[in-house]
């Protein structure tokens, strides 16, 4: 399943007369003219990568926005036990002294698997920031399924060295625009390495499993600023690693709804999400068991129904060894069981004497025929005037049971032996 990965750019921070007009051109004037992405074809290598307007981003199946570290603030409580729907007014009133703005200018998302009663994760971003990123994508046809952030809170221990957007190399060199961000498990912090108090910053020493990362742009510096190697990691390595990310932002207001075809296009999603391989993969192992199954079942059926013509044909032969070619064995059978019959002067089930004691045993001794016909297979009665449906129908019970079948049409029963089978 293909997966598109936006990087959104990093929020300007704009003085108060310059939000100000921000806030007045619109819901989509904080939006880039051009997004940098990554597409890959099973979210583990990247297929393709680069930069471009929203409207000519590629499509995938699934479509995955990265935050920049500098936009989230994290907090650890408490979750409270709260309703769903309440939960978010709860966490505004937890946050509302932690928060350098209004809670309800904020975005908050709680940390994945979180439960109520324990300590968890809780995640801030500007509201209108995030929502009109999301309307400008949504107005280029772009739906976005999950916003992670770049970097989140968790183990190992990483230092992750980068530039500020649109630096230039010759700022990065210099370290005046290389940014650190350092993240544990007990929180998530960036600060330039510009200056003395960057490096009392990090722990000292640091931690033994410690993971250092750096952008191509800054790596040589930040191995001079920190003394020791890092692993370079582009920005498409970066975006792929955050989009495997068990986090979501979209949530409370901002959680997708999913209606009508869109409905249908996220379950096939998830449906062929790797998530989901194993299911596809039984899935399949039990449909492929139940065609191998029923094949193996047909031969064995197969093979029964041409050993039963076999024995047919084999006792036809015993049988009746004149005969050489043997086309339906079950008719050439009873043909030849009745013309020996035949010639051995022996009554045979259609034979006028037979039909006559089936009749007899069934017709009324009281009411004569009025007239008989018989054909050499069937005979054919008239029954006496003022017979209705249930003298009829008394007959034709007692020569059914009797091994008989009865017609009746034109006011005249035919009476002939039943065909076995």
């Amino acid at each position: 399943m293909s997966i598109l990965i936006i990087q959104l750019p990093a929020r300007a921070r704009l003085s108060a007369e310059a939000a100000a007009a921000e806030a007045g051109a619109g819901p989509s004037a904080g939006a880039p003219k051009e997004y940098s992405y990554v597409l890959s074809a099973d979210g583990m290598a990247v297929s393709r990568q680069g930069h471009c307007a929203a409207p000519m981003l590629p499509k995938a199946d699934s479509v995955v926005a990265v935050m920049a570290v500098t936009d989230l603030s994290w907090h650890r409580l408490t979750l409270p036990k709260a309703p769903a729907a309440r939960l978010r007014a709860a966490l505004a009133g937890m946050l509302e002294e932690a928060l350098l703005a209004d809670p309800d200018d904020m975005h908050l998302a709680v940390a994945p698997g979180a439960k109520a009663g324990q300590e968890v994760w809780v995640a801030a971003c500007d509201h209108t920031w995030l929502t009109s990123q999301l309307m400008a994508l949504e107005k280029a046809k772009v739906r976005v399924e999950r916003v992670v952030p770049a970097v989140a809170p968790d183990e190992p221990p990483t230092a992750y060295f980068h530039e500020l957007e649109a630096s230039v190399t010759t700022d990065a060199e210099t370290g005046a625009e290389t940014l650190l961000t350092w993240s544990t498990p007990e929180g998530v912090a960036t600060w330039p390495t510009a200056g003395t108090l960057a490096r009392a910053l990090l722990p000292d020493p640091l931690p033994m499993n410690a993971r250092f990362f750096a952008t191509p742009p800054v790596a040589s510096p930040a191995e001079r600023w920190l003394g020791r190697a890092v692993t370079v990691q582009s920005q498409a390595d970066h975006l792929l690693l955050a989009a495997r990310s068990l986090w979501n932002l979209l949530q409370f207001e901002l959680t997708p709804s999913s209606k009508g075809l869109y409905a249908l296009t996220d379950q096939w999603r998830r449906l062929m999400s790797p998530q989901w391989r194993p299911v596809r993969m039984g899935v399949m192992a039990l449909v492929l068991v139940q065609i191998v199954g029923l094949n193996l079942w047909a031969w064995h059926q197969e093979r029964l129904i041409k050993n039963k013509k076999a024995a047919m044909v084999q006792v036809l032969k015993q049988a009746h060894p004149q005969v050489q070619a043997v086309l339906d064995a079950s008719v050439q059978m009873r043909t030849e069981t009745e013309a020996l019959r035949a010639r051995a002067g022996q009554a045979g089930g259609s034979d006028l004497e037979a039909l006559m004691r089936a009749l007899a045993s069934s017709w009324p001794p009281e009411q004569p025929t009025a007239g008989l016909q018989y054909d050499g297979s069937a005979l054919t009665v008239m029954p006496p005037p003022g017979w209705g449906p249930d003298e009829l129908e008394q007959v034709r019970s007692k020569l059914n049971a009797a091994g008989m079948q009865v017609e009746t049409a034109d006011g005249r029963v035919t009476v002939r032996r039943a065909v076995p089978g």
